[in-house]
């Protein structure tokens, strides 16, 4: 099947601040990173972390939207990006975002009006957040509220400044003319992706390390299915850490990031269902969610530079019993759909989930999308995080509950946890015990000792076991209050909230 496809290109095309650039003998998952200070020796860019925690690695990456038609460009963490995964794509570091002239881009500018630089080391990549943000905001016109910024800086990190000039220097560059050459500029970038743009299957081969950069669905599943020991990358914001954190080989790897976006990302169906594409990343399903619990969740995934890369069907083979996607879409009674070559078939979402590490998916299998019915009443879902940090955090625990009360009666409840069990778990006796009951406090006081009989959580670096019992069924309690009284019954409001309280 692989051979029917059209002849490989050897070779890796794309701008680096506005410069073609073509590569041939780059190490395929070497980290976008590395090439940038070690071979370009643009060291503007800085290795902090190297986990994607930290965002003194920014870099904006630009790549074309849906149908071709323009370029969009988002915040992304360079030292998890494997160099491969950049092919077709627009690169821009902070060398190269002022004008010709050396006149400071807004977002520079803004930062030393406000002050917002003191020992230095992480100002780049919180400039370079910034310069995504003003990229957006100025393509549709509009000016970012206070929300929008404190989301678009998450995943940027600070020792100096107490985050508050910076935080008026995103709100300033806004004040400031916008860059002379960005129209011309943006022009010249979607002229030069166009002419990356075809449907020619990328292979990168160093002799020891190979690299699959397909443009299709077709090509990808067909490939995936003939290299069945392959590692799949997507966003790579897993895969990354196997890099530079584990030091593992990847001999053969096939990238999803390559699939063209009409061939891939399938956004909402046309009846009652709601159907997400396994390459969606998490920036484009909260754009297109209708519902504003999951919303609301997404925004505590990491900060903007993981969701703007990371996948939904990635979260889900990653099978991580504390990733917080799962529970929220099993209390939705979520569909997956999988794909091996050209056959397909489909599952509960719960069902994929057989023990720890363990899912249900065959060697060569893709998760090329997933699906659930549009909820009758947004009200019913309530999706709880428990972190140290509010942005850029791991779970200790992450409850989703799914409940329709009608006139004062539960007529159902889906509940689910995280961290709480070896895999992403439903909470089926607790269920029970709501289920068909008056809604009322008692009833969920009555409910929590049931908690017990579904979840034996272990102790670890994050959380005890006893402490994430607790949180379990206070979650529950508050999901009550909450319905009841409204949020502000149960959190923080007032000056403070703007900053995630």
């Amino acid at each position: 099947m692989i051979g029917s496809h059209r002849a490989m290109r050897d070779h890796l095309s794309f701008l680096l601040n506005d410069e073609p650039i073509e590569v041939r003998d780059v190490e395929p998952t070497i980290t976008l990173l590395r090439w940038l200070r070690e071979t370009r020796r643009l060291t503007g860019t800085k290795e902090g972390c190297a986990a994607g925690d930290c965002g003194a690695c920014t870099v904006v990456v630009g790549a074309l939207g849906h149908g071709g038609r323009d370029v969009h460009y988002h915040a992304v963490n360079a030292c998890l990006a494997p160099m491969a995964s950049m092919d077709g794509r627009s690169i821009v570091t902070v060398e190269g975002i002022r004008e010709p002239d050396g006149t400071l881009h807004p977002a520079q500018q803004a930062m030393v009006d406000a002050h917002g630089s003191q020992c230095g080391f992480c100002t780049p990549g919180f400039v370079m957040s910034m310069v995504a943000l003003h990229s957006t905001h100025a393509t549709r016109k509009t000016r970012p509220s206070r929300h929008d910024i404190l989301d678009a800086l998450g995943g940027n990190l600070c020792r100096c400044t107490g985050y508050g000039p910076i935080v008026d220097a995103a709100r300033r560059m806004f004040d400031l003319p916008s860059p002379p050459s960005a129209l011309a500029r943006r022009k010249a970038e979607h002229a030069a992706l166009l002419r990356f743009d075809d449907l020619e299957t990328t292979c990168l081969n160093n002799g020891t390390t190979r690299a699959y950069l397909p443009r299709t669905l077709d090509a990808l599943c067909d490939l995936a299915a003939g290299h069945p020991d392959a590692t799949i990358i997507s966003g790579a914001t897993d895969a990354g850490l196997w890099i530079t954190k584990q030091a593992r080989a990847l001999p053969v790897t096939i990238l999803a990031s390559a699939v063209r976006e009409d061939a891939l990302f399938n956004g909402t169906g046309g009846d009652a269902r709601f159907w997400i594409g396994g390459g969606v990343t998490h920036t484009e399903a909260m754009a297109a969610c209708p519902i504003p619990a999951l919303v609301e969740l997404w925004r505590r995934f990491a900060g903007a530079q993981v969701r703007n890369v990371a996948t939904i069907g990635g979260n889900i083979a990653n099978g991580s019993p504390i990733g917080d996607l799962a529970p929220a879409l099993i209390a939705l009674d979520t569909t997956l759909h999988l794909r091996l070559g050209r056959a397909e078939r489909t599952l509960p979402l719960e069902a994929f989930f057989k023990g720890y590490g363990v899912q249900d998916r065959r060697p060569g299998e893709l998760i090329v999308g997933v699906s659930f019915q549009r909820p009758d009443n947004v009200d019913d879902l309530a999706f709880h995080k428990v972190s140290k940090r509010f942005d850029d955090d791991i779970s200790a625990v992450c409850g989703a509950f799914n409940i329709a009360v009608r006139a004062g009666v539960v007529g159902s409840a889906r509940i689910a946890f995280g961290g709480m069990a070896a895999i992403p778990k439903r909470a089926k006796a607790v269920e029970a015990a709501l289920s068909g009951k008056p809604w009322t406090r008692a009833t969920i006081d009555a409910a929590l000792d049931a908690f017990a009989q579904d979840y034996q959580p272990i102790s670890d670096m994050r959380a005890s076991a006893a402490y994430r019992l607790d949180v379990a069924r206070n979650l529950l309690v508050r999901t009550y209050i909450e319905r009841e009284h409204g949020p502000s019954a149960t959190r923080l409001v007032g000056p403070l909230a703007a900053f995630g309280g």
